[in-house]
């Protein structure tokens, strides 16, 4: 069955902590399966042959738990975050928060393990779920031992969950940052009247279905839409300064950005420039 609609229902019109390139390519990859793959330029679908894994219709693999080693819980936090998978594994290029909790709370209960990878390669996803689990990771903190190991990059929400680790190593080539949140508004309603199809809102409430894709959007809608995003961005940059124990007015300074390997360890972003293997070497030795 097409998991399309539910896709598209969390990219657009909802706040998404995600990397604007990488929602580029999501958003390229629905045009094409929707047929109105003329509403976004080439560039994007260009890359879209690269990621068609996100879309991929395959059935679920078998749930499987974090893997031990040496005494190390290994929790992969890849792909696009979203907040309810169903399942504990990464799934479709995708990875729940509902799966990292999951196996995060089993870990820290497990007597066989000593420490906590968190083994991150995303560029972030939704906003819905993000910062209760980087608030429960926080809290766990000083129970065992948690490093986040970036094997690429942690962008957006990623780095917000990474942040809550006690230590952060990124690669040489990878990436932190990008401290921000985005919404996506589609306005259909041009595309629609070329197609023939008129669609009327018929609503209760002055603020029903505000925002739909289905009508042009109003000034005062975008303010709205603005209002949320700001206080989320603030929510945002108030969880990594606590995180990193860095001033929030830093953070916010970022604007967005995102630092590549050593830049991101001199903005406080990382603790140290070290290869995936390197960092899991240097956790074994320290347990």
């Amino acid at each position: 069955m097409s998991r399309l609609p539910h896709l598209a229902q969390r990219l657009f019109n909802t706040p998404i902590a995600i990397q604007p390139q990488k929602a580029e390519i999501v958003v390229a990859a629905l045009a094409d399966r929707l047929g109105v793959t003329h509403m976004f330029r080439d560039g994007s679908m260009r890359a879209l042959s690269q990621s068609s894994m996100l879309l991929a219709d395959e059935d679920r693999a078998p749930d499987r738990a974090y893997q031990v080693v040496a005494g190390v819980a290994i929790i992969p936090v890849t792909g696009t975050l979203v907040q309810k998978l169903g399942t504990l594994r990464p799934f479709s290029g995708m990875t729940g928060y509902d799966g990292i909790r999951i196996n995060f709370l089993a870990a820290l209960n497990d007597p066989d393990v000593e420490a906590i990878v968190l083994d991150i390669d995303s560029p972030g996803g939704e906003v819905a779920g993000c910062f209760d689990l980087a608030d429960a990771i926080y809290s766990a903190r000083g129970q065992k031992p948690i490093h986040a190991v970036l094997n690429e990059s942690a962008y957006s929400a990623a780095y917000a969950i990474a942040s809550a680790a006690d230590r952060i190593t990124v690669p040489r080539t990878g990436g932190t940052g990008s401290i921000g949140v985005i919404c996506m508004h589609v306005d259909l309603t041009k595309a629609l009247s070329e197609s023939g199809v008129v669609v009327t809102m018929i609503r209760y409430g002055a603020y029903k279905a505000e925002g739909s894709e289905f009508e042009a959007l109003s000034k005062d809608a975008l303010a709205r839409m603005q209002a949320d995003i700001d206080e989320m961005g603030e929510l945002f940059c108030d969880t990594v300064a606590r995180n990193r124990s860095i001033k929030a007015s830093t953070v916010r300074g970022f604007e967005a950005r995102t630092f590549l390997g050593a830049s991101g360890v001199d903005a406080k972003l990382a603790d140290a420039v070290a290869a995936p293997d390197a960092a899991f070497a240097e956790l074994l030795g320290s347990l």
